[in-house]
């Protein structure tokens, strides 16, 4: 049976530390000679802070701290970078190049190769800076964290060519899936033992760490 996913809770995070890790050994050898072999699928972790808390929002925490460990997965993202550097603070909106709403949602239109990608269904001369975070999401439980690594404005029709890092698995996700922008997520789960909230009245506070992790169920 397929884990249910739940939500960070709705607070203020003080420190937040998203990071890609991607899975390589490094050998050195005589002769100022290094190898390095690169395996396995990159991954992200996750770092949460948040202090002075009130009571309602520590015992919010307290309650997602039990979800979590009971097996349930996180929709995981940035706090700190919700959504890209242009927009501030503000749930991004406004009206697609085509017509229609836009909430922060797009189309994977074509994968020139897997560290590009090109994007339709966005507004007309839409921004992303380096470093700003984008989800491509096939089902509920495949999706894949990006970051862009180099500026791009959208076109007059609402598409940009985006290049990103780590690179997409392309024996997963394909052309049509959906590319987000607010809020862009990955799955998570809480590493064992991470969780902490000590209750020290008047300013509360708690903390833990989540690894990413790829569900088998879609």
């Amino acid at each position: 049976m397929a884990a249910t996913i739940i939500s960070l809770p709705d607070v203020i995070y003080s420190q937040s530390a998203m990071r890609p890790v991607r899975p390589a050994s490094v050998d050195r050898m005589e002769g100022r000679k290094t190898e390095s072999l690169v395996s396995g699928t990159p991954y992200w972790t996750l770092q949460l802070t948040a202090d002075k808390l009130t009571t309602a929002e520590v015992a919010l925490l307290d309650a997602f701290e039990m979800d979590a460990e009971d097996g349930c997965q996180i929709a995981a993202y940035d706090p700190h970078r919700p959504r890209p550097i242009a927009y501030g603070a503000q749930p991004l909106s406004g009206v697609r190049a085509g017509g229609g709403a836009f909430v922060g949602d797009a189309a994977l239109q074509t994968i020139t190769n897997p560290n590009t990608i090109v994007v339709s269904g966005l507004p007309a001369g839409f921004k992303l800076s380096a470093g700003d975070y984008l989800e491509v999401r096939k089902s509920s439980y495949e999706r894949s964290l990006h970051r862009i690594s180099a500026a791009a404005t959208a076109n007059s029709g609402g598409v940009v060519t985006l290049s990103i890092r780590f690179y997409l698995d392309t024996q997963v996700f394909t052309v049509g899936n959906t590319v987000r922008f607010e809020k862009p997520t990955c799955l998570m789960e809480i590493d064992k033992g991470a969780f902490s909230s000590p209750k020290s009245w008047p300013n509360y506070s708690a903390s833990f760490s989540a690894t990413e992790v790829f569900p088998y169920a879609s």
